[in-house]
């Protein structure tokens, strides 16, 4: 039996605070719940997953590389329904600064589908729509 319940949050170190910040409020509807500027950082939340920011703490900060770096591959969010994707797809697609990996597409056989990009600050995430 697991000894733990669960994800409390996150934490993951951005290139820019606010930049990043910015981009899970404005384009993905997210709350910030806290900020301390002492250690930069906020958190922020869709409600059901919570996400603490922490600003880099140097000026040449080394990027991720999900083949040869250990650490977060992508961070996967799952969205309501097909619609939702679609329409975050192409505001996505017209967002300064966001990188298209790939625009939505079935998984394995469908229904489910889902899209890759980077926000602004380079985060890797994933959309997925469960088909259901």
């Amino acid at each position: 039996m697991a000894k733990t319940q669960g994800l409390n949050h996150l934490g993951l170190t951005v290139r820019d605070l606010d930049q990043t910040t910015d981009f899970f409020v404005d384009v993905l509807g997210w709350d910030v719940t806290a900020r301390d500027e002492s250690y930069p950082r906020t958190t922020v939340t869709d409600g059901s997953l919570r996400l603490t920011l922490w600003q880099v703490q140097t000026d040449t900060p080394e990027p991720f590389d999900r083949k040869t770096g250990l650490g977060l591959h992508h961070l996967a969010l799952e969205v309501a329904d097909e619609e939702t994707l679609n329409s975050l797809a192409a505001t996505l697609a017209q967002t300064r600064g966001v990188t298209i990996e790939f625009m939505p597409e079935p998984m394995g056989s469908g229904p489910r589908q889902h899209m890759m990009f980077a926000e602004p600050g380079g985060l890797r995430i994933e959309l997925l729509w469960a088909g259901t």
